[in-house]
């Protein structure tokens, strides 16, 4: 082991090694906490527009199993983020949110799209 055969000089290069390591998981830790919260704002808009294209929906079925599929794949995306990037009451709530939609509008699918 370095630390055996030089004495203080390992002892040094361990700490300066240990400090990288230290200073490379900070930077990871805080480029992920900026990437998670672009993630949330881009899920929030995205949560918006689904809301926005169900109340546009046509009044045909077809148009309607369109729309519904769009939005269960755009819950899945929307309660992933969530569970990656929020913690708390607000990952809970947010989370419950987006699956209970999911699982809603699968329902409605499964129900009323079997031909479209």
């Amino acid at each position: 082991m370095i630390v055996a055969r030089r004495g203080g000089q390992g002892i040094a290069q361990l700490a300066a090694i240990g400090l990288m390591v230290t200073v490379a998981a900070a930077t990871a830790r805080a480029e992920s906490d900026a990437a998670c919260a672009r993630d949330v704002l881009v899920a929030n808009s995205m949560q918006r527009q689904a809301g926005e294209q169900l109340e546009s929906a046509g009044d045909d079925q077809a148009s309607q199993c369109r729309v519904w599929r769009r939005h269960v794949d755009t819950m899945r995306r929307i309660a992933g983020v969530y569970g990656r990037c929020l913690s708390g009451p607000e990952r809970k709530e947010k989370l419950a949110q987006a699956q209970g939609q999911e699982s809603e509008f699968g329902g409605l699918i499964r129900s009323r799209c079997k031909g479209f």
